[in-house]
């Protein structure tokens, strides 16, 4: 069992950045594609981006192309979400996700793990 906590969600003016962070726990991390989901009020989580177990693949949703960045370090454990000029419609609860390939991952059909998510609020 892999338990996944998010944190790093707050309050920010549009324009400006912030990063969540993921950290797990348990049983391995190792082997694991990680991912961000996001869900606004009203609507469906849907997918952020995703990155393979060894960092080297990476895959962005359009909505946040060249200004969300996905990273991890394996030493901690952790996956990190660096979102720059925010816009308010970027506003959601965000999760995590942990599943066996970047397919899994991005197809939400075998995601293994969620957290419990992290709220982001984007000021207008």
């Amino acid at each position: 069992q892999v338990q996944l906590v998010e944190s790093g969600g707050g309050l920010v003016q549009a324009g400006g950045s912030l990063r969540v962070s993921c950290a797990a726990s348990g049983r391995t991390f190792s082997g694991y594609a990680m991912g961000w989901f996001r869900q606004a009020p009203g609507k469906e989580r849907e997918f952020v981006a995703v990155i393979s177990w060894s960092g080297g693949l990476k895959t962005y949703a359009e909505s946040v192309k060249g200004r969300f960045t996905i990273s991890r370090d394996n030493a901690k454990n952790t996956i990190y979400l660096q979102m720059n000029s925010l816009k308010p419609e970027d506003t959601a609860v965000y999760y995590c996700a942990a599943g066996n390939s970047i397919v899994a991952v991005t197809s939400r059909q075998q995601i293994a793990y969620w957290g419990q998510g992290t709220q982001v609020t984007v000021s207008s």
